[in-house]
This record gives structure tokens, sequence and C-alpha cells, in this order.
């Protein structure tokens, strides 16, 4: 007789399938992480298109800044809603030197050390608005494989214990049970590999965007350090004449 016969009838095993012959722990898992998956897609596209807008209105705002056009002009036009990370940059440093310039001249004395100390709170508060809720990414990335594999565990000894009372080891009743555990263990790496690449791809972008922040940082710091110490040398000369 041929062997094929002696393990009874094929049984065709989709995914549908597999996912409701899943012992109930195994469906728990297995929804956790099609939900986590589905969280982490929606963050991917949410951080995709945060990070397009920011590229490009850092884009318009350095060709606004560097134009030649009045730098009293551009903070009033900002001042009231910046629109970028570096127009926020540009808008703390400014308030920062306009308020040292309201009140007494001893003001002066550290104002570069205040706009340099702004400007760095300003940039870490704008790669934290960046990075939000690229931890869940992060989580899933290195969680998910392990969360799939428990559920495979769980799969495995239950189709074990099926076995076991049925006294029955053809392939035909062992392969279905071992696909549905091994189903949990896809899931978790489908909901894993994205969160993993994308993360990687999105700290890269928040890299870059710090970069380019504390490149124009530094350069503005620059301008008003020239600023500050004309300022001084014109008081200085007022005094002495």
């Amino acid at each position: 007789m041929n062997p094929a016969e002696l393990a009874g009838p094929a049984t065709e095993v989709s995914l549908w399938g597999m996912f409701w012959s899943a012992h109930l722990v195994v469906k728990v898992v297995m929804i956790g992480l099609l939900l986590a998956s589905v969280w982490c897609w929606a963050i991917i596209v949410d951080k995709t298109l945060l990070f397009s807008r920011t590229q490009k209105a850092m884009d318009r705002f350095e060709d606004s800044f560097w134009s030649g056009n009045s730098l009293e002009e551009l903070y009033q036009t900002l001042s009231q809603r910046p629109t970028t990370a570096m127009a926020s940059l540009f808008v703390a440093a400014m308030r920062e030197w306009k308020r040292s310039f309201s009140t007494a001249s001893s003001a002066f004395m550290g104002l570069h050390s205040r706009i340099e100390k702004v400007l760095d709170v300003t940039i870490a508060r704008e790669i934290e608005r960046l990075e939000s809720q690229l931890l869940v990414l992060a989580s899933v990335a290195s969680a998910g494989p392990f969360v799939g594999l428990f559920g495979t565990v769980w799969g495995i000894m239950t189709s074990f214990r099926s076995i076991a009372a049925s006294k029955n080891t053809s392939l035909a009743v062992v392969a279905p049970g071992i696909a549905e555990a091994l189903f949990a263990t896809a899931i978790g790496l489908f909901a894993a590999i994205p969160a993993l690449i994308f993360y990687n791809i999105l700290q890269g972008k928040v890299a870059r965007a710090q970069a380019r922040m504390e490149s124009f940082a530094d350069e503005f710091s620059s301008i008003l350090s020239r600023q500050i110490d004309q300022h001084v040398a014109t008081n200085e000369r007022d005094r002495a004449a």
C-alpha cells in the first residue's frame, strides 16, 4: 500500500485556517503582533511625511535666512508661529538677544553663552519631537521575534499533547499543528523586520536633521557673537570719549 494512503487524506492548510485552529494563547499572540505591525506602519507613514515636510521647510527657511533680508523682518514674520525646527532656533536666539537689548547694559555680560544655551535647549526639544514614537519601532523590532517564538513554542507544546492523546504520529497529523505554531513566528518577523529597517532609516534622518540644526546654530551664534563684540566695542569707545 502507498505510504501516503496510510497517512490519510491530505489536508489543505490555509493561513486563515491555521489561525482559527490555533490555540487561544497563540491567537492572542498573533493578534497582538498584527496590531503592533499596523501601529508600526502608522508611525512609519507619519514620520516619513513629517521628515519630508521638515526637510522642505528647512530648505525654505535657509533660503530666506541667507537671502540677505533683514533679520528683524524675518523675526517679526516667524515670532508668532515658527514653522520649522530651524525657525524655532532662530526665534529662540533672537528673543534672548532682544530681551538683553531691552534691559540694562549689564545684560550683555554672558549673552553669548546664554544664546548658545537657548540654542542647545531648542535643538534638544526639536530632536525629542522628531524622535517621538520611534521607541515603539525599536521595541517591536527587538521583541517581535521573541513574542512570535513564544507563540510557536506554545503551539508546538499543544501539538505534541494532541499527538500524544491521539497516539498518531503520521506526518498528516503532525504537520498542521507545527505549521500553526510556526505561523506565529512568521507574524513576529513580519512585524519586526519592517520596524527594524525603518527605525534605522528614520534614526538616520533624525541624525541628519540634528547635524543640520547644530550647523545652523553654530553659524547663527557666530553672527550674533560678532554683533555683541561690535556693540561692546562701541560702548567702550563711548565711555572713553
